[in-house]
């Protein structure tokens, strides 16, 4: 395959900085279906990137990284995450190569989100590498999301703890949304856990 028809190097950030702080305990360690949201998240990934995957920590870094030391990519730590979402977005940008022409930002509390989403978010924006691909669930655009190079540097400028949403309204007119009903499950507080693991009706 020569250089020009290669697919675009898409490269993975997954965000898992936070201290849980209404969850009460990590919740990146939280099992569900028998794994961990950060082993599932940082998988699921995987399966879309190969190794080309970066996983920012922050709170914890030292118990989740030993979570991740048999997992590919590589692991950042975030020293300014108590800032919010934003340190963390910049902490994984500034670690991307140049050979990188899109980032699949994601979080690591959304059971929901399955390897077949993040293939199809990944097909969509490859399609149109210029533009963005993010998911589309309750009415809401919003991560997982696939953002171009152009964007890198915005991305870079976001701060506090707003994640890349207001990237998302600003740019509109080259959006593409994915419909992914799965990502409107995250997992913020214990009740959430609670409504992912009751048993279903038969």
């Amino acid at each position: 395959m020569s250089a020009r028809n290669a697919p675009a190097a898409l490269f993975a950030v997954v965000l898992a900085a936070g201290a849980s702080t209404r969850f009460g305990s990590p919740k990146q360690l939280v099992r569900i279906a028998g794994r961990p949201l950060l082993h599932a998240a940082v998988t699921n990934a995987a399966e879309v990137v190969g190794s080309s995957l970066i996983v920012v920590l922050g709170s914890g870094a030292a118990e989740l990284g030993a979570l991740l030391k048999h997992s590919p990519g590589s692991i950042v730590v975030n020293q300014d995450w108590r800032e919010g979402l934003a340190s963390s977005i910049r902490a994984g940008i500034a670690r991307l190569p140049l050979t990188c022409a899109g980032v699949l930002l994601m979080l690591a509390d959304q059971p929901g989100v399955t390897p077949d989403d993040l293939k199809r978010l990944a097909g969509t924006w490859r399609k149109q590498p210029q533009y963005v691909a993010a998911a589309l669930y309750s009415g809401t655009t919003g991560v997982p999301a696939i953002f171009p190079r152009s964007l890198f540097q915005e991305l870079a400028q976001l701060r506090g703890d707003q994640g890349a949403r207001a990237l998302l309204r600003r740019n509109s007119d080259r959006l593409v949304r994915v419909p992914m009903p799965g990502a409107a499950l995250d997992i913020d507080t214990p009740e959430d856990l609670l409504a992912v693991n009751a048993p279903r009706p038969p």
